[in-house]
């Protein structure tokens, strides 16, 4: 696989490297699409043309990585996210914004090649999620945006009171909705796990044991590319032992 890259630092040394790094990558290799500046020139790029990955540092002038990482979540194709900066201590917001990865300047060849494995493995897993029902998306409405979010992506819903948690491998969004009224639409992509969860078929990997506070000694399924457990009520089990099975 070939990854589109798209650099964006304000410092033209730092995007000379980088460039000169993903030339000596390989399994997955790297093209650079284009590089920016700023947020204003990637985000401008990226409405013309979509890439695999976006390699954003942190300080920059005008709106931040981080700033600019949260408008990439908006746009209709958005690129996987790895920063590159010399400052550490933004790892836990840039984390909190989905990035797969975050690399500390001078950044190494080896951890580089194994950010862009991340995200290849992230894009495997969506195109083998894709085949069920790729036309269908969800409708998100997200603090006065709209977001359109493929059903082929989900991993699981699952109810929260009055809302409903939709997961994909990427990130969590949240729905207003039934969790009843979705079952009954998409049959052939979702089964009921529990009283309050619905998973993706294709998503399932394994039946495991499992201890919940409020349920207790039980079972779980694990889902692709989560680390997450969701728990099988003793009603579903025979239903998800069978689907793991075939």
């Amino acid at each position: 696989m070939r990854l589109k890259v798209l650099i964006v630092d304000d410092e033209l040394l730092a995007r000379s490297r980088l460039r000169t790094l993903l030339g000596d990558c390989s399994a997955p290799t790297a093209s650079v699409e284009a590089e920016a500046a700023n947020a204003a020139q990637a985000v401008a790029w990226l409405q013309r043309q979509p890439v695999d990955v976006a390699l954003i540092d942190i300080h920059m002038p005008g709106a931040d990585g981080l700033s600019l990482a949260q408008t990439l979540r908006t746009l209709p194709n958005p690129p996987a996210v790895v920063f590159v900066t010399a400052h550490a201590e933004h790892a836990v917001q840039a984390f909190e914004l989905d990035a797969v990865d975050y690399l500390t300047k001078p950044v190494r060849l080896e951890r580089l090649q194994a950010a862009l494995q991340k995200v290849e493995r992230l894009m495997q897993a969506e195109r083998r999620l894709a085949p069920d029902l790729p036309q269908e998306v969800l409708i998100i409405q997200d603090r006065g945006r709209t977001e359109r979010v493929p059903l082929a992506q989900v991993l699981y819903l699952k109810a929260e009171l009055k809302y409903i948690t939709v997961r994909t491998q990427a990130k969590s969004y949240i729905l207003e909705g039934s969790l009843n009224e979705l079952e009954e639409k998409y049959p052939t992509r979702f089964m009921r796990i529990h009283r309050n969860a619905l998973i993706a078929k294709p998503a399932v990997r394994a039946l495991e044991k499992h201890y919940d506070a409020e349920e207790g000694e039980g079972w779980a399924v694990r889902l692709d590319g989560i680390e997450e457990r969701l728990f099988v009520s003793r009603r579903q089990l025979a239903a998800v032992r069978a689907l793991v099975a075939s």
